[in-house]
């Protein structure tokens, strides 16, 4: 975990997530949290992730998502040497 993000304020904002209860409820808190562009920049991201993990190309996930690819790069890089929150989330939606 990287220890700058590590704050109050953060874990105030992963709380109030986890209170989350309905899709309906994640669609008001997160159109409420963020711009469209940020909100619609997070869900190319894990398009991105799921697309990598199915061993598209950075040309196929370029053409079907928008994403650049430093984008795609640096998803490439998480998947690879970060957290392994994509692949936990990955798994789980998989049950």
């Amino acid at each position: 975990m990287n220890k700058k993000l590590k704050t109050d304020a953060v874990d105030q904002l992963f709380e109030a997530i986890l209170s989350l209860e309905t899709k309906e409820e994640c669609y008001a808190f997160f159109e409420d949290l963020c711009t469209v562009n940020e909100l619609l920049s997070l869900s190319q991201r894990f398009d991105v992730a799921a697309m990598l993990r199915n061993h598209r190309t950075y040309l196929e996930i370029a053409e079907k998502t928008g994403a650049s690819t430093a984008t795609i790069s640096r998803v490439n890089r998480s998947l690879n040497y970060g957290n392994d929150g994509y692949n936990m989330l990955f798994e789980r939606l998989m049950k």
